[in-house]
Formats: C-alpha cells, sequence, structure tokens
C-alpha cells in the first residue's frame, strides 16, 4: 500500500494519524479478518477447537513475527502498531486474537520492551544472545509461542511467587508445578512459563520470577483436562503439567530476576488483553447497525432502524464505543517505560473502561436487536459470551483494576498508615 493512501475503512481503535506501515498492518489484518476469520469463527466456538486455519493465514501475512525486530527478520512493529492491529482482528475473531496476544507476547516483551529495562551489561549481552534462538525459531520456522500465566493462585496478579519452579542443574533447569487456563494448550510450539526459582530453601520470593521456554515435546510435560467454557471457546486453555522437565540455559525469554523489574518498570505489558475485546465492542456495533439497516447476509432484507428507541440504543453504543476507543488509543500511545501516576491510573482506566465496556455493548446490542439475535447462525450471541470474559483475565482482572486504581490514587510509593 503506498504510503499515501488512505484507509477505505474505520479501524477498530479509531481515526488516528497512522504511520505508513500502521496502514499497510492495519489493511493486511482487515482483510484477513473480513474475507477468512469471520466466517470460520464459528466453528471455533462451536466446536472449541483451536483456529490453526487462522494461524496458517497468519504464519503466511508474516503477524507471527509482527514485533520482532527488523533486525532479526521481523516487522519491527512497535507496542501501539501491535494494539491496533489485535484490535482489528479481534473484530472478526476473537478466540484468535486473544491467542494470538499470548505469542506475540513473547516477542514484545523479549524484544522492545526488554530494551526499555534496566540490565547490567552481562545481563544485556546474555539477553540479546538468548533472545535470538527465539526470533529465529519464529522467522524462519514458524513457530508458535503460548504465555501460560494461571495457576489458581494470587501469583498471576502478581501477589504472591509462583507455584511452579525452575531448579538450576548442569546446563539448564528443571521444572515443576502446573498451569490452568493455558491457552493454545496442544497448539504452541514453546510455552513461555512463569515460574519461581527454587533456590533450595523456604523462601520463595516473587522476585525471582523466571521467564523460561518449555519445548512443547519436552520429557515430562502433560497437557490434560476438558476445555468447555461459557466464551472464548477456541483458545483451547487446558491444563499442563511439569515433572522434572529439563529445559537449557538457552531457552531463558529474559535473564534471571529480570520479568520482575519489567513488571514494575512497563506496566502497558499487561494491557495488551485489552486489543481484543476492543475489536469485540467495535463488531457488536457493526452488527447492531447492519441488522438494522437490514444488511445482514443471509438474513431479510428487513428496516428496523425507523424506530426511535433502536436509533437511542444505537447513539449510546456509538458514546460508550468512542469513549472506549479514545482512551485506549490515549494508553497506547502514552505506554513506556516508568510511566508517571497519571498516566499509570489512565493505563488501568483503560483497561476497565474496555474489559468492561466491551460487554456492555454486547448486551445492549441483543437487546436491541431483539430475539433474532440470539440465534447461534448470527454472530451476536458469541460477541456477548466472549466479551463477558475479558473483565476476568489475569493479571488485571475488573476487580484487580479497580483495587489498583483506589490504592495507588491514596497512596504514594512507600506509604503505610499507622
Amino acid at each position: 500500500m503506498p504510503s499515501g493512501t488512505a484507509l477505505d475503512f474505520t479501524p477498530a481503535v479509531g481515526d488516528m494519524p497512522f504511520t505508513p506501515l500502521q496502514r499497510e498492518l492495519l489493511a493486511r489484518a482487515h482483510a484477513l479478518g473480513r474475507d477468512r476469520f469471520a466466517a470460520r469463527a464459528a466453528q471455533w466456538d462451536r466446536e472449541a477447537s483451536f483456529p490453526f486455519a487462522n494461524y496458517e493465514d497468519l504464519r503466511e501475512a508474516g503477524f507471527l513475527k509482527l514485533c520482532v525486530p527488523t533486525a532479526h527478520g521481523g516487522l519491527g512493529a512497535d507496542y501501539a502498531t501491535y494494539m491496533m492491529v489485535a484490535a482489528e482482528i479481534g473484530r472478526f475473531c476473537g478466540a484468535t486474537a486473544l491467542t494470538w496476544n499470548m505469542h506475540i507476547c513473547s516477542t514484545m516483551w523479549t524484544g522492545v520492551l526488554a530494551d526499555g529495562i534496566a540490565m547490567t551489561d552481562a545481563q544485556r549481552a546474555e539477553h540479546l544472545a538468548r533472545r535470538e534462538l527465539h526470533f529465529q525459531r519464529i522467522v524462519h520456522d514458524g513457530a508458535v509461542y503460548a504465555q501460560p500465566f494461571s495457576e489458581g493462585s494470587a501469583a498471576a496478579a502478581g501477589r504472591a511467587p509462583f507455584g511452579t519452579t525452575a531448579k538450576k542443574v548442569d546446563g539448564g533447569w528443571l521444572v515443576n508445578g502446573r498451569k490452568i487456563f493455558a491457552s493454545l494448550s496442544g497448539a504452541a510450539d514453546y510455552y513461555g512459563i512463569l515460574c519461581t526459582e527454587d533456590k533450595g530453601d523456604e523462601h520463595p520470593d516473587a522476585r525471582d520470577t523466571l521467564y523460561i521456554s518449555v519445548p512443547a515435546t519436552s520429557e515430562g510435560f502433560t497437557i490434560s483436562g476438558d476445555w468447555d467454557p461459557l466464551g472464548m471457546r477456541g483458545t483451547v486453555s487446558r491444563n499442563l503439567a511439569f515433572k522434572d522437565v529439563f529445559v537449557s540455559d538457552a531457552e531463558q525469554l529474559m535473564p534471571r530476576g529480570i520479568y520482575f523489574k519489567g513488571a514494575q518498570t512497563w506496566p502497558a505489558m499487561f494491557f495488551t488483553l485489552s486489543p481484543t475485546y476492543l475489536g469485540l465492542a467495535n463488531a457488536a456495533y457493526d452488527f447492531t447497525v447492519q441488522y438494522l439497516r437490514g444488511e445482514v447476509p443471509g438474513e431479510p432484507p428487513v428496516k428496523r432502524r425507523q424506530y426511535p428507541t433502536k436509533q437511542i440504543a444505537v447513539a449510546q453504543m456509538r458514546i460508550q464505543l468512542e469513549n472506549m476507543k479514545s482512551i485506549f488509543a490515549r494508553a497506547i500511545t502514552e505506554a513506556k517505560p516508568n510511566p508517571t501516576k497519571d498516566e499509570k491510573l489512565r493505563l488501568y482506566a483503560a483497561h476497565y473502561s474496555v474489559m468492561e465496556g466491551a460487554n456492555d455493548i454486547a448486551r445492549l446490542a441483543i437487546r436491541t436487536c431483539g430475539g433474532q439475535s440470539m440465534m447461534k447462525h448470527l454472530p451476536l450471541e458469541r460477541l456477548y459470551r466472549d466479551s463477558r470474559c475479558g473483565a476476568l483475565m489475569l493479571p488485571w482482572t475488573a476487580e484487580l483494576v479497580l483495587d489498583r486504581m483506589g490504592r495507588e490514587t491514596l497512596y504514594e510509593a512507600g506509604e503505610r498508615d499507622e
């Protein structure tokens, strides 16, 4: 696409002063979603099966290497660019966008985010050497990385050490533990595990969190459990278990102790789940407009736009959607290491607004479109179920975000009540 060419659609993030690369990537994502992902979304939802066909398309389009630096053969997308593109994919298939986020974060955290984390010279050299291995797996082999967090404890929320541990041995690490809600289970080639270094004492510390890649073929690694949830069914987020799984030193995605420092430095690293849900909100709004205008493909061309109650509902949906887009756009353009207090609070507000707002818009869409919208041959009931899942996702659930915002507003760093 020539650098001066305007997009022929309004992206899910709204109208912004896009760079030529952003316009090109948004156009590519929109075409993939419109022409391929949208028609398949019902299948992944119905079967609770992983969208392998979509991943072949993502691989062919170069999107698996979106955030790999250009020096390593990737597309070199920065944080804001990824967030824009992810929202566009979420507009057409939430499960694809959400799982793609896990893969992309494996490259973004080790790439542009790691570049903004303070390291010693030795740590930096170690990291630059090791990330080359992971980048090349993706660029040359088309490898897919997962990123399981949850364990059913406070660890994924950042309030306790991970129960999954890694013990240093000659040439590598022995990993033991389990993960739940592990998206891409059975589909990923590598699993980027967050775990606590086992130092042989009885005092595990969150500052000793390790970020290590476990190959899917590793001995002692197993996947179990059923997957039959309310929504986001195509993520196939089953349980992972690690029993004395040996991984080499080269599999470290960050040097020892750097993940914890990164979480303190780059809070926006946990905002990357939200573009999926901004895309879903757009999809619910888009469908409502089509439906009321009698323009849904395959449906009778019955217009319902003449009713004032429908017009008011669409106006309310658009107002909320514009608010969500505005705060989202502000947050992704402000994202950087060591944000100010106001920037961090705005980031929390953006995450909460999108995660709760997506379901609000889907709810209003169903009420406005009426009983026909509940039929499974139409996408709205799936969008509603998918959109409900966002506010439940760690590490920033809606409840935890409200807790953080209130506490960090009323307490400065280091303040305590006597």
